[in-house]
């Protein structure tokens, strides 16, 4: 009798040995963004697939994106589920204040030091975790990918994400094409790799928003796009039978809003400021704009500025409205400047056509933006009160059954979406002996 628990143990032991990515029935994640896409760019299109993903699953009413409303710190808000005072990613662009230097989006993805200021992206903290009913097994954690996602291309703590494909330069963010071969790769990640969590990201509709306007034909035809993109992922994702397996959440990073061309923002313009008068600026990228005067200048800047134009909204950092959970940061400068729904704010010169835009307050409606989801996890049919982006990494640390990191978000906001009893986490997908062999495997050291 003692022999035969001796070798029942044994057996059930070796449980250790079973890596987390080969957890039977584990559910996969994927997140998928749309640039933006303005929570009611559905409602002048048809949209049958999207329609078919909200009647399947959740649909939120929409969802408010952190403030600054432009791509990298959005999207690093919903990797992180902290602002932007407190992940640090503040604009589009990387700048020293110091050389007046500035780099583009591109540029800016590629330089680890904008991005990893202590706040760990949701890629990183899956694969150094093990899920907490796993930490027996000594897991080397999950497996994550990226494809285009703002930040793949960056590393945190001198760690990078698994499996990633970093666009080019002058990459076409609009061919469908392209897009349905991301679509290819991540079922082939999900399914020939076993990868646990990918990131997706499309470029549009935010450049046919920019360049035509948000009521534009142009901008409505990508919308039919993008439906169609939804329904072959969706397509694929059954093909490959991972429909049983998968959570699927689309959403975006912030909404689009049509500049107004009429009595514009001229900060060269306003009466008695000259450039001079600074050591540093930032502007001419939207509705937003960066100031270091230059020493014992700040209060004549701020003063000619201030009340310089009636939609042109000036503030010392410390004043800053803390609503926007913004100018708290070492890398916010001294004097900041945002405008009025859609309003830009030019510069030295003239260099903005745009004809929609973002930036805005993130209260302002055109700055809202979608979350759909389904999948196991998920319930049917439901629509959801609006709620804050910052508030989406806890669902997704619930998803994937990890720890999160701290974050300024709550899981409470999206617990409604889920069903009741849904087994997130992967040990309570388990068969009960396998439940067994790993219980008593953590034990086995015992007998």
């Amino acid at each position: 009798m003692l022999l035969s628990l001796g070798l029942l143990f044994a057996a059930l032991s070796l449980g250790r040995c079973i890596p987390l990515q080969q957890a039977p029935n584990r559910s996969k994640l994927l997140l998928v963004s749309f640039d933006g896409f303005r929570w009611n760019y559905d409602q002048d299109v048809d949209t049958p697939n999207l329609d078919a993903m909200a009647a399947d699953g959740v649909k939120a009413k929409y969802m408010t994106p952190a403030f600054v409303t432009l791509t990298s710190p959005c999207h690093f808000t919903l990797l992180t589920g902290r602002y932007l005072e407190n992940h640090g990613v503040i604009h589009n662009m990387w700048f020293d204040t110091k050389t007046g230097v500035r780099l583009p989006y591109y540029t800016t993805q590629g330089i680890s030091s904008w991005w990893d200021n202590g706040s760990l992206p949701i890629w990183i903290t899956a694969q150094r975790q093990a899920s907490e009913f796993m930490e027996c097994l000594h897991s080397q954690g999950l497996k994550t990918g990226s494809i285009h996602f703002p930040g793949t291309k960056a590393k945190y703590q001198g760690e990078q994400v698994y499996k990633k494909v970093v666009e080019p330069a002058l990459f076409n963010y609009s061919n469908e094409t392209n897009w349905r071969q991301s679509i290819d790769t991540v079922m082939e990640w999900f399914t020939v790799e076993n990868l646990d969590f990918i990131t997706l990201y499309f470029g549009e509709p935010d450049s046919s928003g920019h360049k035509f306007g948000p009521e534009s034909t142009q901008r409505k035809n990508m919308i039919k796009q993008v439906d169609r993109t939804v329904g072959y992922l969706r397509q694929r994702i059954q093909e490959k039978g991972l429909e049983s397996s998968l959570n699927l959440i689309i959403t975006s990073d912030h909404g689009m809003e049509t500049v107004i061309k009429t009595n514009e923002i001229h900060i060269r313009k306003v009466t008695n400021f000259t450039f001079q008068d600074l050591d540093f600026q930032l502007l001419d990228y939207g509705p937003s704009g960066l100031l270091v005067p230059k020493e014992g200048k700040l209060e004549h800047v701020y003063s000619v500025l201030k009340n310089a134009h009636p939609k042109l909204h000036v503030y010392k950092k410390e004043e800053f409205p803390k609503r926007f959970h913004y100018a708290n940061h070492s890398r916010i400068t001294p004097l900041l400047l945002y405008s009025d729904p859609g309003y830009v704010i030019h510069g030295r010169y003239k260099v903005q056509f745009n004809k929609g835009e973002h930036g805005f307050d993130n209260e302002a409606m055109n700055m809202k933006t979608i979350f759909r989801a389904v999948g196991p996890a998920f319930k049917k049919g439901l629509v959801v009160e609006p709620f804050e982006s910052v508030n989406v990494y806890a669902l997704l640390c619930e998803l994937l059954g990890i720890t999160p990191e701290p974050h300024d978000g709550s899981l409470e906001v999206t617990k409604p979406m889920l069903r009741s009893g849904a087994p997130l986490h992967p040990a309570g997908k388990m068969p009960l002996m396998l439940g067994l062999a790993l219980v008593l495997g953590c034990w086995g050291g015992l007998f």
